[in-house]
């Protein structure tokens, strides 16, 4: 059963918490009467609750679950939906050198495969096939596996936000787990900001991002962090050059979307630090913000840093 919140209002910003997707969502909205907010709010949900369903693997009726099963069998005709978030999702993994997939091989089969074989055949999104004019998603080999898990969420807030605008709401954020979503402005007219801490001066922002109209989604190297935290620090050594490399501790991505955001931050922090930015300076509407594991500070373009 999912704990919901009771829906309080501060200065006309109405919020309520609810657990969805296996994530904390708030929603929050600029309004001035509460029961109105309310209605609004309760819509919100119910289209992250469409999407969970549209988007699972469990079930007999799910797409998502048809299209596993028929893995190196034949294509499966999907909702033109699933079709254009496939097809978003196999265009984010090309422009990433395919660090974002959201292909991999099943359990059953993991067993039998080289590790070779994991990226060359069956966790590669150049074996998914998608047919515009049938409307069909294929994927070449048995034992592949597609899931969203790494981009339903961001999907799912950007669907709750186009719902909530087509209903009159002209401002508002949406808190994915941690993740932020923003339109409109404040209730003073002030844009969204948050403020950006460095890692050593938590309280102390080193620069203040304006997220109006934009989404903020950030990836943490939790396995790293620990390491950190827990020992003393060993860097790695570049093998060739013999100098230490750093790796990132810390990535967030602005985009447009909660779907480009959420899906991107994850590829940036494997790519590297010096990849990750040269990619993200490339790309319009797009910035990022890293933290490498010696607390070091790197800003893409569109970033200002505080006075």
């Amino acid at each position: 059963m999912l704990a919901v919140k009771t829906l309080r209002s501060n200065l006309n910003i109405f919020r309520r918490s609810i657990w969805l997707m296996g994530n904390q969502f708030e929603i929050s909205l600029v309004a001035n009467d509460l029961i109105w907010a309310e209605s609004k709010i309760t819509d919100a949900i119910n289209e992250i609750n469409r999407v969970d369903k549209l988007l699972s693997a469990l079930g007999d009726n799910s797409k998502v679950n048809e299209i596993n099963r028929n893995a190196g069998v034949k294509p499966v005709k999907v909702d033109p939906e699933i079709f254009r978030l496939i097809d978003r999702s196999l265009q984010i993994s090309a422009l990433t050198y395919g660090a974002f997939d959201i292909t991999y091989v099943s359990a059953d089969k993991a067993a039998d495969v080289k590790p070779s074989a994991f990226v060359n055949t069956y966790s590669n999104y150049k074996n998914v096939v998608l047919d515009p004019q049938a409307v069909t998603v294929f994927l070449k080999e048995k034992g592949m596996r597609i899931s969203f898990a790494s981009i339903g969420k961001g999907y799912a807030a950007d669907r709750a936000k186009y719902i909530l605008q087509m209903q009159g709401v002209s401002s508002g954020v949406i808190n994915a787990g941690g993740d932020l979503l923003t339109w409109g402005t404040q209730p003073n007219n002030a844009d969204w900001t948050i403020g950006a801490a460095d890692p050593e001066l938590q309280t102390q922002p080193f620069a203040n991002l304006n997220i109006g109209n934009m989404c903020i989604a950030t990836s943490v190297n939790a396995e790293r962090h620990a390491a950190i935290s827990n020992r003393p620090q060993v860097n790695m050594v570049n093998a060739k050059k013999g100098f230490p490399v750093s790796e990132i501790m810390r990535v967030s991505v602005i985009s447009p979307t909660a779907e480009l955001s959420d899906a991107m931050a994850t590829p940036i922090m494997n790519m590297g630090v010096n990849a990750g930015l040269y990619l993200i300076n490339q790309l319009n509407q797009i910035s990022c913000l890293i933290i490498d594991d010696h607390n070091r500070i790197y800003t893409s373009k569109g970033i200002d840093k505080a006075d």
